[in-house]
């Protein structure tokens, strides 16, 4: 049975009436149905493009990390590789070595002890590569304990409640309990010490955030490993990290260079980026890394025929784009270490410079500022009652601009904040438009005399920082 859309109350459910200017077709196209006959591409066209002016502008949403702007010679490669299968390996040979070559690069900026023997795919964002990480982590423990002569029924994972929402369906699609280490306070992440109480012989792994989704901090790899390394040497647990670098992976190798995150931390088994965040491509491209094959169990591994030869493959979805592939490979090449470094610097003084005249009207206090990945997020100061984050979210939708605006989950469900996330193609000149636009609406919010919206008012607006399922297990 098809699912259906939330809310869907079968309002506009009235057959599509076309303007007479089609007046070539039929004037009526069912809207919930197969048409029975052909109809001009153009009027085709004309339909879909006309709906879908509906849609928010993709430049305007700063809700989202994913990439909204691209070079047009990107964009032609796209459209000259968008038939081809990353999949079939024999067939676009060709395709499949720019792949190699991009999991070769990253390996390096990831500092890989030997690049060449780090092993690792892309996929179709970061939440396939997540899964993969922790699929290894759980079959890695899984061989572990059975060889030790150990039950191996009952994995779990510690992470963050900040954690991306596909480490809950990984959890649950996978069979692993997933121990979420709540925020207290002022710290709205993981840290060393919350991860260690956490451990115990079943834990597969400590999935490390690098750029929160909630404020876009980075959680600290190196003091957890250490705090992972001094629980080793007390108890003789072995407990290897994952980091999720779905944005801050793409940011810390050029802005960050002496941050200690990557595979220079032995503790580190995998990493996983998006490549269409901050690696600069349009959706949907991901990437994992294992720090060695010991790192993969062999047994996860799948081999396909290459040229005659073999080519293993690790990936929860068979056929999908190369496009986004070449595409990784064609901004690797032409931006280089330097041109990345030159978009992310000027993310990160966009990000800095916004949060700072935001903090400068009064009405808000900073939760981040944008100093590590280029997001930050704000809530109403103290005192100010006359309106909410929810509030400012739609007053600035109407001018088109998507901010969203949450509550951080439990312990800290007091906190309602609205985040902006800075891509490459957001400009000062854009930051000085939504300031702008920003200091007009407040003398209205003030005038309100009280909160007109709610959080039930943000609906899905969440982007990566919805609740945790309410499902826990026991420490076992």
């Amino acid at each position: 049975m098809p699912l259906r859309r939330p809310g869907h109350t079968g309002r506009g459910s009235r057959d599509l009436e076309i303007n007479p200017v089609f007046s070539r077709e039929p004037l009526r196209v069912p809207r919930h149905a197969m048409p029975d006959g052909e109809m001009e591409p153009d009027t085709a066209y004309q339909l879909v493009h006309d709906e879908l002016m509906l849609d928010g502008n993709a430049r305007l949403n700063l809700a989202t990390f994913v990439t909204t702007w691209a070079e047009p010679q990107a964009l032609r490669l796209m459209a000259e590789c968008v038939e081809k299968n990353m999949i079939d390996k024999d067939e676009y040979p060709q395709t499949a070595e720019l792949e190699t070559r991009c999991v070769d690069m990253l390996a390096r900026l990831w500092h890989a002890e030997d690049p060449h023997r780090a092993t690792g795919c892309s996929t179709t964002g970061s939440s396939e590569a997540a899964m993969l990480g922790g699929l290894a982590l759980k079959r890695r423990w899984r061989h572990r304990r059975r060889e030790e002569g150990r039950p191996a029924d009952r994995p779990n994972l510690v992470m963050g409640v900040n954690v991306q929402i596909c480490w809950e369906k990984f959890a649950d699609y996978f069979d692993v309990e997933p121990r979420y280490v709540p925020m207290e306070g002022d710290r709205y992440h993981l840290s060393p010490e919350t991860a260690v109480e956490s451990c115990d012989e079943n834990t597969i792994g400590v999935v490390a955030v690098l750029g929160s989704t909630f404020d876009g901090s980075y959680e600290p790899v190196a003091g957890i490993a250490a705090a992972l390394d001094e629980l080793q040497t007390r108890t003789g647990l072995d407990v290897p990290i994952h980091v999720d670098g779905a944005s801050g992976a793409m940011i810390a190798p050029f802005l960050d260079p002496d941050l200690h995150w990557d595979f220079r931390v032995p503790r580190v088994a995998s990493i996983n980026t998006s490549g269409h965040k901050y690696g600069l491509v349009m959706p949907g491209v991901g990437w994992v890394l294992w720090r060695d094959a010991s790192a993969l169990p062999d047994d996860l591994v799948f081999h396909v025929n290459y040229l005659g030869g073999d080519m293993p493959t690790f990936a929860l979805n068979f056929s999908r784009p190369g496009a986004q592939v070449v595409a990784q490979y064609y901004n690797f090449l032409r931006l280089g270490f330097d041109g990345y470094r030159r978009v992310q610097r000027t993310c990160r003084d966009v990000a800095t410079r916004l949060a700072g005249e935001i903090a400068g009207l009064g009405r808000f206090e900073l939760i981040t500022d944008g100093h590590e990945t280029p997001v930050f997020a704000f809530r109403v100061r103290e005192g100010i009652d006359d309106f909410t984050v929810f509030d400012v979210s739609a007053a600035l939708r109407e001018r088109g601009w998507l901010v969203p605006a949450y509550t951080f989950p439990e312990n800290r469900t007091d906190l309602a904040v609205l985040r902006v996330v800075v891509r490459n193609g957001f400009s000062h000149d854009l930051a000085d438009l939504l300031m702008e636009d920003l200091r007009r609406v407040l003398p209205r919010l003030e005038a309100q005399g009280g909160p007109r919206r709610t959080a039930d008012d943000a609906g899905g607006f969440a982007h990566g920082t919805e609740s945790k399922s309410p499902r826990r297990h026991g420490h076992g």
